[in-house]
């Protein structure tokens, strides 16, 4: 029978998966709306509402947050430079429906689409939707997120899975997200959103340049 270091089950132990926040006061779970959310006080957590239900997630791994700089310095390189819109990384508030409000790791928005930013939020679809996943947040991301992402129409999303080290590429065609699968080393992202040259998506998870 196979067997896992102390180690490994002690690490199992400390994830912490994104969960309903039953414990913040407010209206009954299914009843949060953004001007609910919006008025809550800042606990140093990082929450989102989707369909009336406010979830909690936990603080990520430094990798993680190294893995959005990366793609963030790619998307700059494609859209912000050649003046074609914004990139944002999170926590910046989209806001979907009234009942639903989402924070990307990283997004962006076409110049068509800037009238969409508000004063603290998002209001609309961004053209772009980036996740990376985290120990507690590969169901969330992969099934929550991906079902809000194509249920309100954003056009492209990419969920980001830093431990396999893969880019899929979700893209929506009609009302449904279509996706040629995992890619990963020298596999090249293909987007419609951003422009080409594609790079090999391996190139995202270098986030340490070599240093250790």
């Amino acid at each position: 029978m196979a067997t896992i270091s102390r180690e490994t089950a002690q690490e199992q132990e400390r994830v912490i998966p994104v969960m309903p926040a039953d414990w913040v006061p407010g209206p009954h779970q299914g009843g949060w709306t953004y001007e609910m959310y919006a008025a809550l006080p800042d606990d140093g957590r990082r929450y989102e509402v989707v369909q009336g239900v406010l979830m909690m997630s936990p603080a990520p791994e430094v990798s993680h947050q190294g893995i959005i700089q990366r793609i963030s310095r790619y998307l700059d390189e494609r859209i912000f430079t050649p003046h074609l819109g914004l990139v944002l990384t999170g926590p910046t508030d989209v806001k979907l429906a009234i009942d639903t409000v989402v924070q990307p790791d990283v997004l962006v928005l076409l110049k068509e689409h800037l009238a969409r930013i508000q004063e603290k939020h998002i209001a609309g679809n961004p053209d772009l939707a980036v996740e990376v996943i985290s120990p507690g947040s590969a169901t969330y991301d992969r099934l929550v997120k991906y079902h809000v992402y194509e249920q309100a129409g954003v056009p492209e999303y990419w969920l980001v899975n830093s431990k396999k080290q893969t880019v899929e590429v979700f893209v929506l065609e009609g009302s449904q997200y279509r996706s040629p699968g995992a890619l990963h080393g020298e596999q090249l992202l293909q987007s419609k959103v951003i422009p080409e040259p594609a790079i090999p998506v391996g190139q995202f998870f270098d986030w340490t340049g070599g240093l250790f």
